[in-house]
C-alpha cells in the first residue's frame, strides 16, 4: 500500500535524516539547538526524497534482478495493472499513471529536502558539501523520471548524463555558501539538463 511504502521509505532512509542531524549537532559548532530544532522538521524527508528517487529510477532493475517491487500494488491495480505485470509493454501506460502519485511525493520530499539544506547553517561548509550533490542528482533524476517511460521496460533505467554529473560536481559546491544561488541552481536543474560549456 502507499502508507506501507511511506513507512519503508521512513524506516530506510529517514532515520538516516535523524541520525545525520543528531550527529551534526553533537559534532558541528555551527549547528546550535535553534538550528538543531529547525533541521529535525525536515530531515525524515532529506532522506525519504532521495530513496524515493532511487525506487523510480530502478524500477526495473529491482524487478529483474532484486525480485523486489517496491510500487504499491493498489497503486496498480487502480490503473489496471498490478506486480505482475509492472514491465509489460501492454500496461506500460497504465503502469506509468500508477507511479504518478510517487513523483509527486518524491518532488514534495525534494522541496522539503531543498529546504533543509537552506536551513544548515552557511557556515557548516562540510555538512553542505555532504548534501548539495545527492540532492542535485535527485533534482536532475525526477526531472528525467517525470516524462520517462524507460524505467518500466525490462532492462530499462534512467541515468542523467554524465556531462550534467560533471557540471553539477562543479557547480554544486561552488553553490554552497549562498542560499539564492542553490535556488537558481536548482531551479534551473528542475526545468532542464544542466551542462555547462565545455563538459
Amino acid at each position: 500500500t502507499l502508507d506501507e511504502y511511506k513507512e519503508y521509505c521512513y524506516y530506510v532512509a529517514g532515520t538516516v535524516g535523524y541520525l545525520l542531524t543528531d550527529l551534526w549537532y553533537e559534532h558541528s559548532p555551527s549547528i546550535g539547538a535553534d538550528e538543531y530544532q529547525v533541521l529535525l522538521k525536515r530531515c525524515a524527508a532529506f532522506g525519504e526524497a532521495l530513496q524515493t528517487v532511487n525506487i523510480l529510477k530502478d524500477i526495473a532493475w529491482d524487478a529483474e534482478h532484486e525480485n523486489s517491487i517496491y510500487i504499491p500494488n493498489e497503486s496498480l491495480i487502480l490503473q489496471g495493472s498490478s506486480h505482475q505485470s509492472i514491465l509489460s509493454a501492454e500496461h506500460l501506460q497504465q503502469n506509468h499513471a500508477a507511479i504518478k502519485e510517487l513523483i509527486a511525493l518524491a518532488w514534495h520530499d525534494l522541496d522539503e529536502a531543498q529546504a533543509y539544506l537552506l536551513s544548515v547553517p552557511k557556515a557548516a561548509i562540510p555538512i553542505r558539501l555532504f548534501c548539495v550533490l545527492p540532492l542535485l542528482f535527485a533534482y536532475a533524476t525526477l526531472r528525467e523520471l517525470t516524462h520517462s517511460t524507460a524505467m518500466l521496460q525490462p532492462g530499462g533505467g534512467v541515468k542523467i548524463s554524465r556531462a550534467e554529473v560533471k557540471s553539477l560536481m562543479v557547480m554544486g559546491p561552488l553553490s554552497i555558501l549562498s542560499n539564492h544561488g542553490l535556488r537558481w541552481l536548482i531551479g534551473q536543474v528542475r526545468q532542464k539538463p544542466f551542462i555547462l560549456g565545455g563538459l
